[in-house]
């Protein structure tokens, strides 16, 4: 029983770390051009390579 009164906390505490992450995603735009995105994979631009 001792177990869970460790592993609840660090559950939640993770759960909080993972939403503020996602929230931190989404106040910084990083889904704003997702049609743009995906077009960019398909472009064939040999300077665009790695080498």
């Amino acid at each position: 029983m001792n177990i869970v009164v460790i592993l609840a906390p660090f559950s939640l505490a993770l759960a909080l770390i993972g939403l503020a992450a996602f929230w931190w995603t989404l106040r910084n735009d990083q889904y704003e051009d997702p049609q743009g995105d995906a077009s960019r994979i398909l472009i064939e631009d040999p300077e665009d390579r790695p080498l």
